[in-house]
Order: structure tokens, then C-alpha cells, then sequence
């Protein structure tokens, strides 16, 4: 008779509770990341008949007694125990290599590599190498069929390794062999598995339609399996990698059925029905997407039902100190000081593991953020130290190199917090050096900026600039991984990504008695700042931007158009700081404006807020006039002198909200638009900046004029859609045209596919948003999110030489009161694949638009004009037209060229 062993590890529970770390917590999340994408259970089964146990009593009781090891490896792995399940494997595997035993010697090395990775150790290449070159080799492995199945795993557990190693291709490769051997063996929940793994490397490879591919098809294979508690956490699975890549509104909806799943055999089949524990488990999911998704209340209640619901006291816990957090960050400080009692008084019953290590440090973090909200809480500093340290002792007591680290970093940050620099230092010094030793370098980075800022506080500027620059070093190496991992680190990137980046900018551009900066610190300062605005837009993409190879702006402006100068703004908390690159001038500009952070923020409010009405033009003068002696009046003698005609910013922040063109020159009455051509650029690089082909030129021209509804949002009649496309074609006479019910998604595509068109023309409701999910444009059969934009534009047939010059966007804006809004337009811009895109920031009388869209085209045709000067003289046509009052800002400054303006 057959006896069917489960004997490799359950990795659900621990691994993913390392992910419900509450906000700020990137290291955390690359841990998940690294470890583990997945929440799948990993079970391998294999038979042997007992005839074999029965006829060599001895060997029964070898093999007994390896299993007991293994389970209780497995026990410890579970608890998050990972240096006890080590030493209990490595018996295993001697015991059954002394014993001949190659079946169990296989499966306790495989074990063995997975404590390993958790505890970030190279040994765990050796052990699932020596595990894999058994299985190959190896004579007394059971049947050819468990032989394979075992094999299968073996090789999911080096693809995990390879892939925290950053070898991402070579872990698609060992993951498409283990596909292989599933499919041969009719495995569907190893083939489930392998696949989703297969999408991640291919996401860390940056190959994300593929990735997306594989995900929808995957949906669509659990989606036609009867109900089964596989199912459920198949879909729960899904779910949360759905949620990792950005695609919040499906991972709802995944996970919203496996919970339906769960609920719905609860009631019908009390066999093996799912436990409360695993309905917890998706309530947590679900919380977290509805945080991704920004819904607080929605996953505030998620999380509250999962604590309910639970019956691990880990789980209990995770889904408490999420609620905490986020009630901390949307500042709901009395239901956070209501909540903290009841995690203090069940936290420090938690059995020793790395997750309760983790819980610990959590919530040592969020009660020192509520500590510096409120300092009368009960809780004193000296007791979130002793929960800190104690966290330390218990890492220690596990040689867990990666808890020890967060435990030592974060007990130096609370001594930062209290002014003890000497102690914090000493902490700090020590969780670098345990991070380093594993080469763990998502954390290595956290370190290294608390060191920074530690240094930087007593003065000791040079060994802070160095301190940061490794920091954003290794934030740099980590830019696919930061995109790739859970969506939560869009709550943190702004407290633990972008200050690493602005902080050293301040340093960098810090001078000594009035002396500028020296042209080193300049060239740094500017690189830096372009870095984070990289990231920025990976952050908001979940996936690497630029695929082509860019060209810098300094190349451009020294020998490509020598009439432009590039101007870089940056926004610091005290002050304005303008890094200016002239044409043939090898050495930058800087000019500083001291004037506070809160300061430009609210003039920029306004005077975004004014643009918008057409009848604030003295609103509008007022704010613009100081923005104009800001960022523009320090550089007038010098473009002047450069004999400057075109002006090409790459902007910082809320700048990107309000353009450029509007800025007033209050002495000589003009706007910066009068004097200048504008151009936008997303970063310091620009893709393809060749000059526009106008013998070339053809068009594919889309609009809807007829109102319509998505997702409960009405959207307006646009009468004058059709007269402003009959404009464009008049100006372009090779173009296509998809009016109303011809403008879908397929019709796009089939054009595209089939012309290779310079020019996009798309007259349609759009929204610009700092959400990705809220970033679309408005076709006749749906809202087309940016990615599908994007697959649209990219064609596929990479034979055709001929890029996208221009995508045009009229009658878009940007979201209503979200001041990153802009993110989405510089996302579109760059993520479309057109080397320059024309957008609107706010939605303008379609008439006027027609009217300007008419003469942008007419003044394109002129060989002699680059796209910006087209467009300069497109709007002042339209400021000076005798037939309409089209002179207020309201009317022409709305429109943006960014990208390549030649």
C-alpha cells in the first residue's frame, strides 16, 4: 500500500507575514521579495511501499527517524525559527547520506537551502546544488515519476535563490525547466506555482507584458476550476501578486472571489473546508489592496475582520499593527492610542521567531511615531528602547543575521530621535556591518542614510555626502526591485525612498561662506536629482521606464540645438535651488532663492488653482510674477547673453503642475512664453532626439464628441472634436481618422499595427493622476489605463524603423486636487514610446483647442521651426485672435511639449 509523505515546507504563513508590515517598512517588503513572491504552499509527495520498510526493519527505522528531523525543521521553519531548523536539517542530511538514504537526503538539503535563504546565507546554493545533483544522479530515488515531482521543487527552490541573487534570467531559465517536468507529470499545482514565479522573473527581467500574459491566462485557468480550497489560495495568491505589480482593482477582485470561495465551502462541505485562519489570511490581503488603493476606512475594517477572524496569534497581531500604522500615517491618533494596549499586551507573548522579532520592531516603530505626536502617551522612550533591545537579544538567540539588523538600526534611530548621536552611531555602525555580512542590500541602504543624517547633525558634512552616496547606490542597484515588490511601497516611498535623494542634494549643493558649490558637486547634485525622478516614475509604473537608449540633454543643447538652455528647479525644505546647463558651457550655473519648502508649495497651489478659471488673469500675474523672480530672473543676463531662444526644464515636484509658460515678467509685462520657446523634459536624458521628418509626417487622428460613461464618471459632450481632427487632416493630408463609435481599443490597435504612423492625434476626455489606476484616456468602448496605451503604441513589429514622433492629447487634466497629478502625464510621455508628447494640464475650451490644434500643425509644416517654436507660435496666435478673447492664461497656457523639442 502506498504511503503519501508531506515533508517539504509550508511557506505560506511565513512569508507573507513578513508582508504585512505596516508603512515605511521597504525592508520588509524586499525580504518578501527576495525570500518568497509567492503565498502558495510548496508540498512535495512521494510514495514508497512499506514491503521495503518491512524487509529491512533497520533502514524503517533510519528513514523514521530522518522524517521526524524533517518535520521538525519544518516546525521551526514555520515559526520563523530559520538557525534551529538549520542545525535540525543539516542532522537530517547527514543521517540519511550515512544511511544511503538519497530520497530523504534530497528533500532535507532542499529544506535545508530554503532556512538558508531566510537567513540570507550562501550556503543555500550548495544545498539545493548537492540536492539536485542527487535527484539527477542519485540510484534509490523512488519512481521515475517522484524522482521527477521532487526534482520539480528542487528546482523552484534554486530559481528563488538565483532570483534573490539578482540572476533573473538564469532563474527564468531553472524555472522554465521545472515547468516542463510538471506539465510532463500533470502537476496543475506545481504548474500554478512555476507560473507565477515565471512572472516575476520576467517583471525583475523588466519583460512586464509577458509577465502580464502569463497572469491573465493564469486567472483564467483557476477561473473554470470547480470550487476547492486549492482554488482559494490559488486566487489568494493571485491576488497578491496582482496587487505587487500595480493592478489594484483586479487584485480586489481576485481576492474578493477566493474569499467567496472559502465562505461559500464553509457552508455547503464541513470536509476539509477552509479554516478560519485561511479566510483571516485573505481578509489581510484585502486590506492590503484596499490600502494600496488608498481606501483607508475600507482596509481599516479588512483588517479589523482578519484580527477577528484569525486564529493565529501572529496573524492576530500583523493585521493589528497594519491597522495601527495606517491609522498613524491618515493621523487618527485616538483610535490609535486606543489600539495600541491590546498589540502590547499579546506581543509579548509571542513564541521566539524572526516574525515576532519583526511584529516587535513594528511595533516599536509606529510607538515612536505616535511618542512624537503625542509625548504623554504612557508609553516612555525608555520602554520602546527595552522593547528594541529586547528584540535585539531574541535576533541573536535565533543567528539571525537580518533580524539582528533591523532590530540594532531601528533601536539607533530611536537614540537619533532622542538626541543620543554617539549611541545611535554605534547601533547604526553595527546593523551596516550585520546587513553587510549578508549582503543584504535593500537594508544596507537604510543604514547607510541613518549613518548619514547622524553625521550630517554633527557637521561632519564630507563623511555624510559619502555615507548618502552609498546609500543611493545601492537604491540605484535596487531600482527593479523597489518597482517589482509589494504596492506598499507607495505609502513609504516618500518617507523612505525620496528623502535619501533630497537629502543629499541639500548637502551637496550646501556652500561654505557664500561660495558656489564646487562643478563636481553640481554634476552629482543634478544626476542625483534625476535619479529620483527615475524612480519616481517606476514607483508610480511598477516597472522600468526607459527601454531605449537615452541621450543626455548636455549632448543635445552643446551640439544639437545651441539656442536652448536647460534649467533644472529643485525644491528643499528651506530653500529653491536652479542648476542652469548653457549651450557650449561646459561648467553649470547655480543660483539660490531662500525661500521655504511651504512657501513655493502654496504659491504653486494657487496658482494652479487660478489657471483653471478664466477670469483670475490677475491672480494668475500676481502668483506667476513671484515664481518668475524665483526661478527665472537670477538667469536673465546669461540666457541673454547666450543669445537663448528655447527653454528646456526638467521640474522637481509640485513645479511639474503649473506650466512654465505662464511665469511673468513683471517689469517688462510679459509672460516667460512671449520670450521663450518651452519644452519639458521628464529627466536629464532624452530618447531619440532627432529633428522632426516633415516629409515623412503622417497621422492617425481619434476623438469622441458624443458624451459618455465609465465606471460611474460622466463625461461631457466635446462638440468641437470632429471640426479640431478635420483641422489636424487639412494639415496632414496622409492621416486616418477614428471619430466616436470607430474610436475602441481594437480599431487603435489595428491601425497601428498596420501603419507606422509619426503622429498620434487622440481629441478625448483623459486624466492624469499620481494613481496609476486613475491615469487613463477615454476610447468610445472604455477607459484605456496607461499600460494598455502603451501595448497599443509599442507596436510589436520591431522591423519597422519609424518611431512615434508625436502623441497628441488635448481635452486631458490633471486629477483634481492631487498635487502629483503631473506624474501620470510624465508617466504617459515617457512609458508611450513618442519621442515628444502635447498634452493639456487642465481641460480647456474645446473651441480654443480646435483653434490652436489648427495652427500647432500649419506651423509644423515650417522646416525651419522645431516643435517648441511650433507651439510657442500656436498659443500666441491664439492669445492675439481678433475673433474670440482667448488672451487669458485659461485659454493657451494649458499646453505642455515634453520630450524631445527639436
Amino acid at each position: 500500500m502506498a504511503r503519501k509523505r508531506r515533508v517539504f515546507f509550508h511557506t505560506v504563513k511565513s512569508l507573507w507575514k513578513t508582508n504585512r508590515l505596516g508603512k515605511g517598512w521597504l525592508t520588509q517588503f524586499l525580504l518578501v521579495l527576495m525570500s518568497a513572491f509567492l503565498c502558495i504552499t510548496i508540498t512535495l509527495v512521494f510514495t514508497k511501499t512499506t514491503a521495503v520498510y518491512s524487509a529491512v526493519p533497520n533502514e524503517q527505522k533510519a528513514i523514521a527517524s530522518t522524517q521526524n528531523l524533517i518535520q521538525q525543521g519544518k516546525t521551526f521553519y514555520d515559526a520563523g525559527q530559520f538557525a534551529q531548523a538549520v542545525k535540525v536539517l543539516q542532522q537530517a542530511a547527514t543521517i540519511s547520506e550515512a544511511d544511503g538514504d538519497e530520497l530523504n537526503q534530497a528533500i532535507a538539503l532542499s529544506n535545508l537551502s530554503l532556512a538558508y535563504q531566510q537567513l540570507g546565507l550562501p550556503q543555500a546554493e550548495s544545498a539545493i546544488a548537492s540536492s539536485l545533483k542527487l535527484l539527477q544522479t542519485g540510484q534509490n530515488i523512488g519512481t521515475a515519476k517522484e524522482r521527477m515531482q521532487i526534482l520539480a521543487q528542487a528546482l523552484d527552490v534554486r530559481g528563488r535563490w538565483q532570483l534573490a541573487q539578482g540572476q533573473s534570467e538564469t532563474a527564468l531559465t531553472t524555472w522554465q525547466q521545472a515547468f516542463e517536468i510538471y506539465a510532463k507529470i500533470g502537476d496543475n499545482t506545481g504548474l500554478t506555482r512555476n507560473r507565477i514565479n515565471q512572472a516575476q522573473a520576467l517583471q525583475a527581467l523588466g519583460h512586464y507584458r509577458q509577465a502580464q500574459e502569463i497572469l491573465s491566462e493564469l486567472n483564467e485557468t483557476l477561473q473554470n476550476q470547480p470550487d476547492s480550497a486549492l482554488k482559494a489560495t490559488g486566487l489568494r495568491s493571485l491576488g497578491n501578486v496582482l496587487r505587487v505589480v500595480g493592478e489594484f482593482n483586479n487584485s480586489r477582485q481576485v481576492l474578493e472571489q477566493s474569499l467567496e470561495i472559502t465562505q461559500r465551502m464553509s457552508k455547503v462541505d464541513a470536509r476539509g473546508t477552509p479554516s478560519a485562519q485561511t479566510i483571516s489570511d485573505t481578509l489581510l490581503s484585502l486590506g492590503n489592496t484596499a490600502r494600496a488603493q488608498q481606501e483607508t476606512q475600507t482596509a481599516l475594517q479588512f483588517y479589523q475582520q482578519a484580527a477577528s477572524a484569525s486564529t493565529s496569534p501572529y496573524t492576530r497581531i500583523q493585521a493589528q499593527l497594519n491597522q495601527l500604522s495606517l491609522l498613524l500615517e491618515t493621523q487618527q491618533w485616538n483610535a490609535a492610542k486606543k489600539l495600541y494596549p491590546k498589540i502590547e499586551t499579546s506581543i509579548a507573548n509571542l513564541a521566539p521567531s524572526r516574525t515576532a522579532v519583526d511584529a516587535k520592531i513594528n511595533f516599536a516603530k509606529s510607538l515612536m511615531h505616535l511618542k512624537q505626536h503625542d509625548n504623554a502617551i504612557a508609553v516612555s522612550r525608555q520602554d520602546i528602547a527595552q522593547l528594541l533591545a529586547a528584540s535585539v537579544q531574541q535576533a541573536k538567540a535565533l543567528e539571525d543575521q537580518r533580524a539582528i539588523s533591523y532590530a540594532l538600526g531601528n533601536l539607533g534611530e530611536l537614540y537619533e530621535q532622542n538626541g543620543q548621536f554617539n549611541e545611535a552611531e554605534n547601533l547604526t555602525q553595527q546593523a551596516l556591518f550585520a546587513a553587510q555580512t549578508i549582503n543584504a542590500t535593500d537594508i544596507t541602504y537604510l543604514w547607510q542614510w541613518q549613518l548619514g543624517r547622524l553625521l550630517r547633525d554633527r557637521g561632519n558634512i564630507q563623511p555624510a555626502i559619502a555615507a548618502y552616496n552609498e546609500a543611493v547606490n545601492n537604491l540605484r542597484s535596487l531600482r527593479r526591485d523597489l518597482v517589482a515588490i509589494n504596492p506598499d511601497l507607495q505609502f513609504s516611498f516618500r518617507d523612505k525612498v525620496e528623502p535619501v535623494y533630497r537629502q543629499l542634494v541639500d548637502l551637496l549643493l550646501r556652500s561654505k561662506s557664500g561660495a558656489d558649490p564646487s562643478p563636481e558637486n553640481l554634476t552629482s547634485a543634478r544626476t542625483t536629482i534625476e535619479s529620483l525622478q527615475l524612480a519616481e516614475l517606476e514607483n508610480f509604473f511598477r516597472s522600468a521606464c526607459l527601454d531605449a537608449k537615452p541621450e543626455l540633454l548636455d549632448k543635445v543643447v552643446d551640439k544639437g540645438d545651441r539656442t536652448a538652455a536647460v534649467i533644472y528647479p529643485i525644491i528643499l525644505p528651506d530653500r529653491l535651488e536652479v542648476i542652469l546647463k548653457l549651450p557650449t558651457q561646459e561648467n553649470l550655473r547655480h543660483y539660490t532663492t531662500k525661500k521655504p519648502q511651504d512657501e513655493v508649495e502654496k504659491t504653486l497651489q494657487s496658482l494652479r488653482q487660478y489657471l483653471k478659471e478664466p477670469d483670475r488673469t490677475l491672480d494668475v500675474q500676481k502668483s506667476s510674477q513671484q515664481l518668475y523672480s524665483w526661478l527665472i530672473q537670477p538667469l536673465e543676463v546669461e540666457l541673454e547673453k547666450m543669445q537663448v531662444t528655447k527653454l528646456v526644464f526638467v521640474l522637481d515636484g509640485s513645479l511639474r503642475n503649473v506650466p512654465m509658460g505662464v511665469l511673468y515678467d513683471d517689469k517688462q509685462q510679459k509672460y516667460l512664453l512671449e520670450k521663450y520657446a518651452i519644452a519639458l523634459a521628464p529627466g536629464l536624458q532624452l530618447l531619440e532626439p532627432t529633428p522632426l521628418q516633415r516629409q515623412r509626417l503622417n497621422a492617425l487622428t481619434a476623438g469622441l464628441s458624443e458624451s459618455r460613461e465609465f465606471a460611474g464618471i460622466e463625461f461631457p459632450r466635446l462638440q468641437n472634436v470632429l471640426y479640431e481632427l478635420k483641422q489636424v487632416e487639412s494639415q496632414v493630408p496622409k492621416s486616418e481618422e477614428l471619430f466616436n463609435q470607430k474610436f475602441t481599443k481594437d480599431n487603435l490597435q489595428t491601425q497601428i499595427n498596420s501603419n507606422p504612423f509619426t503622429v498620434v492625434h487622440m481629441a478625448t476626455h483623459g486624466q492624469f493622476s499620481s494613481n496609476l489606476e486613475e491615469t487613463f484616456i477615454l476610447t468610445w468602448d472604455r477607459l484605456l489605463k496607461i499600460d494598455e496605451l502603451d501595448n497599443l503604441l509599442r507596436t510589436s513589429d520591431k522591423s519597422r524603423s519609424s518611431a512615434i514622433e508625436l502623441l497628441v492629447l488635448s481635452a486631458c487634466e490633471t486629477a483634481a486636487g492631487d498635487n502629483r497629478a503631473a506624474l501620470g502625464l510624465a508617466g504617459i510621455a515617457v512609458k508611450a514610446g513618442a519621442r515628444s508628447t502635447l498634452a493639456t494640464l487642465w481641460q480647456v475650451d474645446d473651441r480654443s483647442t480646435a483653434r490652436l490644434m489648427s495652427e500647432f500643425y500649419r506651423q509644423l509644416a515650417d522646416p525651419k521651426l522645431t516643435k517648441a517654436e511650433a507651439l510657442q507660435k500656436a498659443q500666441l496666435a491664439l492669445w492675439n485672435d481678433k475673433t474670440q478673447d482667448w488672451k487669458r492664461p485659461y485659454f493657451w497656457a494649458a499646453y505642455v511639449l515634453i520630450g524631445n523639442w527639436l
